[in-house]
């Protein structure tokens, strides 16, 4: 079942709660998000990336996922 914007926002929303999360798309199966988070300043993108999925919780794991492609921005505040 394809995920909306909402579960995904809401998601990051969990593990990063003072974030400015941006999340487009409208089929449910390639979407984008930004996530720009003072959590972020000191890592470089692999880390950055890597919290974010670990944040969805298994939804982009395997062919079986909910989320097939995320482009993902990610960044520390300026």
């Amino acid at each position: 079942m394809p995920m909306q914007a909402h579960e995904i926002e809401e998601l990051l929303r969990e593990a990063f709660p003072d974030a400015e999360i941006q999340v487009g798309g409208t089929d449910g199966v390639h979407m984008s998000a930004m996530v720009v988070d003072e959590s972020f300043r000191g890592k470089n993108r692999v880390q950055q990336q890597r919290a974010v999925y670990a944040a969805l919780k298994g939804k982009m794991d395997g062919p079986d996922g909910e989320l097939h492609a995320l482009a993902l921005t990610t960044k520390a505040p300026e």
